[in-house]
């Protein structure tokens, strides 16, 4: 498979499935919620999507409930705006890349503040 089409079916995904997303959940019920990453398989069969959230932990489980239960509805609407042979199956992960970066800065800020100060 063509690795610079899959390529370019990913970034689609990705664009329309945000745009998706913003249209169809309202933050009010699920905080704010993007599309950080879209992964397909070589075949373009099926494509994990990672979704990030600012929301809070009731919001973002309701999220991913409501990710799942629309999720043949939400492949529809993509495969209607993305034209495709097939259209993949699409399944939902919560990214938690960008809480895992911020606990990693919030430790080596803890390990700063206990090193002894530096003398010129």
């Amino acid at each position: 498979m063509n690795t610079r089409r899959v390529e370019r079916v990913r970034e689609l995904l990705k664009r329309e499935l945000s745009a998706l997303l913003l249209r169809e959940f309202a933050a009010a019920d699920v905080g704010l919620l993007s599309v950080n990453e879209v992964q397909l398989t070589g075949d373009l069969q099926s494509a994990t999507v990672y979704v990030g959230m600012v929301s809070t932990p009731a919001q973002k489980k309701r999220a991913l409930l409501l990710l799942e239960e629309h999720r043949k509805r939400l492949q529809s609407l993509v495969g209607a705006a993305v034209v495709l042979k097939y259209t993949p199956e699409l399944r939902f992960v919560a990214d938690e890349s960008i809480a895992r970066g911020n606990r990693v800065l919030q430790i080596l800020d803890e390990i700063e503040k206990t090193l002894p100060p530096e003398h010129p």
